[in-house]
């Protein structure tokens, strides 16, 4: 990245009133995926680590920001399948960052809470405590979705304990279910993080993914919205107290919450080390003054999907996301490269090896089909278990045709949604599904063989 897009960043930033910067040195260039150590790269911009952005950002600009930075309590890494994660390693390069003018830490999101305490312990003691005063603020992502949780932790490296997972198994094919669970997770965290007492401020920063009502809950529960603020002036909420919550319809299985009166006027206070100083804050962009935060009254409607925005905000509510928009994180789909190897090049090598004919690559969707390989470029995962009734016709496919299948389901007609193997959703309904099948199909076999029956009158749809 250019110093001149960080630099028009920053300035938008100082006009629209924004003070908390969290530095980060993000996703690598799309061509970093494919670096094959010991071959010379070019660099791409002025900053290749997150210290040089913090060190900019406060040589430019002063105290004018309060400076966030990245921390993992479970270690961190750049493989999809790390073998060596390890906090420790990582304490000189934070303490680098804190050196640069970094004043807060905020952690990759974890579900494994005794992790977390131990980081907070090793950073605090970490070189004669010289991080011990430097705020740490753990980031959470409610759970939204089976899939999109294993997925998330495959992605950031997070362990799954197996109490947790052990919770969630029998109620994977329900969402609103898997959100009402969820929601007991996170707040046992939450609640498991605060009876330790910490000498520094702590928050909790939520990764929502634009779904917000289990954050809503968690916020209630926990109590991590403070019932009145100065300058409420006793406003009341919209809401009765005896209002009992529901996820569409769901009731969480924690006890009733207690809608609190007053209107909060802002979230509980971010960290900050710096006193900002207003002359370093001048900035050449001219922009209007950000809106006031929503009442009380207004952000619970919306959450329970109260007029137009309460509409677009419980809009991806609807179980596994299948009535939503396809944009929607409530898809499973949160990786914003989409096809992505998330392999370094050595783990890819040793996972498929180095294929050089069209029979070594159908040798590798063979096993994928059969479960002897849990991953492909295309499939991220292991084939569900539904997949065993159509298995022999996917390698016929693969070995007679040379025709590699990618995704693919079998029919369902009416079966309960409790089923084992093909149910989803809540206990009640019946499941209805078409079969397909998605595949690569080489060029000559598509003109010669496949168009004209995919265009025979009676099989093409009308």
């Amino acid at each position: 990245m250019s110093k001149r897009i960080v630099d028009d960043a920053l300035e938008e930033a100082k006009a629209l009133g924004i003070r908390n910067i969290l530095a980060l040195r993000g996703d690598p260039p799309r061509g970093e995926e494919y670096r094959i150590e010991g071959e010379a790269q070019e660099e791409d911009g002025d900053f290749v680590w997150a210290v040089d952005l913090v060190r900019y950002i406060r040589k430019e600009h002063g105290d004018c920001f309060c400076i966030g930075v990245a921390g993992y309590p479970e270690g961190h890494s750049d493989e999809s399948h790390p073998v060596d994660q390890d906090p420790i390693k990582d304490m000189p390069f934070l303490a680098e960052k804190i050196a640069a003018g970094a004043d807060f830490i905020m952690t990759q999101l974890f579900y494994d809470k005794d992790a977390y305490l131990r980081y907070e312990r090793t950073v605090a003691e970490w070189d004669g405590g010289i991080l011990k005063d430097v705020p740490i603020i753990p980031g959470l992502m409610p759970i939204q979705n089976y899939q999109i949780l294993k997925r998330t932790s495959i992605l950031s490296h997070a362990r799954l304990p197996q109490d947790i997972l052990a919770k969630l198994e029998g109620v994977k094919g329900d969402d609103e279910e898997v959100k009402s669970v969820g929601v007991d997770i996170i707040s046992d965290i939450v609640e498991g993080i605060k009876d330790v007492k910490n000498s520094r401020p702590r928050g909790f920063h939520f990764y929502t993914l634009n779904l917000e009502k289990a954050v809503g809950f968690v916020l209630e529960r926990c109590q991590l919205i403070p019932p009145t603020t100065p300058g409420s002036n006793g406003h009341t909420s919209a809401f009765e107290d005896k209002r009992p919550p529901t996820i569409n319809g769901v009731h969480p299985t924690s006890a009733p919450l207690k809608f609190t009166n007053g209107i909060p006027i802002r979230r509980p206070s971010s960290p900050h080390n710096h006193v900002n100083n207003d002359s370093d804050c001048s900035s050449s962009t001219t922009a209007t003054s950000p809106l006031g935060p929503p009442s009380r009254a207004t952000t619970l409607a919306i959450s329970y999907g109260v007029g137009s925005l309460g509409r677009e905000a419980t809009w991806d509510d609807y179980p596994n996301g299948r009535f939503g928009d396809a944009r929607s994180p409530a898809f499973g789909e949160i990786d914003g490269y989409g096809l992505s190897l998330h392999l370094s090049p050595a783990a890819a090598r040793s996972k498929w090896g180095l294929p050089a004919t069209h029979q070594d690559i159908s040798s590798l969707f063979k096993r994928h089909v059969l479960g002897e390989l849990d991953q492909l470029p295309w499939s991220e995962g292991g084939l569900n278990e539904e997949t065993a009734v159509i298995r022999n016709e996917l390698c016929r496919l693969i070995e007679e045709r040379g025709w590699w299948s990618v995704a693919s389901q079998p029919a369902v007609d009416g079966l309960p949604s409790s089923d084992p193997i093909f149910g989803w959703g809540p206990k009640g309904g019946f499941v209805f599904q078409k079969a397909f099948v998605e595949f690569f199909i080489p060029t000559p076999d598509w003109h010669n063989v496949l168009r004209s029956r995919l265009q025979d009158p009676a099989i093409a749809p009308q």
